[in-house]
């Protein structure tokens, strides 16, 4: 192939990419030249707070009772500062030209919305600590409490979350998902940042698991690796597309066990004090102190390949 006809083909290639056509469904187009967030500054902040949270363990810095309040205060001020900045830079993401804000408008709202995630870190870190406490009591191998926080993959995307979702609470578009994929893709635990989870929640292992947007869990709940709270059909408008915001994944109450790779799908409630087995798939209501297990499998044995 000649110089000439690689050109050709490059630049055929180029003119399929501009066409509107063809990128019109993809393409971000920024209003007024604002900034998209950073992902590089959202893992900063994510590793701001969790310093904050657990002074200590996710920084050099020597701990001590004289100096921890100026450690606070130091890292405090800069999560601020950031995600203030963040904030401002995701507000505006799925603006159109007739949504135009001033930018001083803009930067007002982002530190009001940076203070009042600010105030919350100290309830953040009461359940955090209780989550802790769960998978320490939850888990004979864990030697300490520390090594929980320092070690467990289910700490760090819990934590996540928590952040994640104090900041849904308060209004903050887009960053809130970027924070908990970040920890997706860190750890494979799916916890979208609009489930609610109540205190002492645990995750062993973790892999695999996934907590859908309209999830309700209580307190004590514990899952294993790969469970799935997820939605079983989603409800369609007059036009054949998706209702967005519907209630659809299920509502788990307090004290429940989920063991391993069990499915779980639509709005159906699991009561209080239930145990459900690995590998099962649920599709109705379970009642309160149950125990759902598989059907007793058949005892066949299979030599040399046979029976597959």
């Amino acid at each position: 192939m000649t110089n000439n006809q690689t050109a050709a083909i490059v630049k055929r290639a180029i003119e399929e990419l501009s066409k509107e056509q063809s990128y019109k469904s993809v393409c971000h187009q920024k209003v007024q030249e604002h900034r998209m967030p950073s992902i590089n500054s959202l893992a900063e902040i994510v590793n701001l707070a969790r310093e904050i949270i657990f002074p200590g363990y996710f920084d050099d810095t020597a701990m001590r009772s004289d100096s921890i309040g100026y450690y606070i205060g130091v890292n405090t001020e800069k999560l601020y500062a950031l995600l203030a900045d963040q904030i401002m830079a995701g507000l505006c993401f799925e603006c159109s030209d007739t949504q135009v804000m001033d930018d001083r408008e803009v930067q007002a709202i982002a530190h009001q919305l940076a203070a009042e995630f600010v105030s919350q870190l100290p309830e953040i870190r009461r359940v955090l600590s209780t989550d802790v406490e769960a998978a320490f009591l939850g888990d004979p191998a864990a030697k300490s409490r520390g090594e929980v926080i320092f070690c467990y993959p289910a700490i760090r995307a819990i934590s996540n979350y928590r952040i994640a979702n104090a900041l849904v609470n308060i209004g903050v578009p887009l960053i809130p998902r970027i924070i908990s994929e970040m920890a997706h893709s860190e750890t494979g635990i799916d916890i979208h940042p609009k489930a609610s989870i109540g205190e002492y929640f645990s995750i062993d292992h973790g892999t695999g698991v996934v907590i859908g947007a309209t999830s309700i869990i209580g307190k004590n709940v514990k899952l294993y690796q790969g469970v799935t709270l997820g939605a079983k059909s989603f409800p369609l408008d007059d036009d054949g597309n998706p209702i967005k915001g519907v209630p659809r994944h299920p509502i788990i109450e307090d004290n429940v066990v989920i063991y391993a790779q069990a499915t779980i799908l639509g709005r159906i409630t699991v009561g209080a004090n239930s145990v459900i087995g690995g590998n099962v798939w649920v599709t109705n209501p379970v009642a309160p102190s149950s125990k759902l297990v598989q059907f007793k499998p058949r005892d066949l044995l299979y030599s040399e390949g046979g029976g597959i």
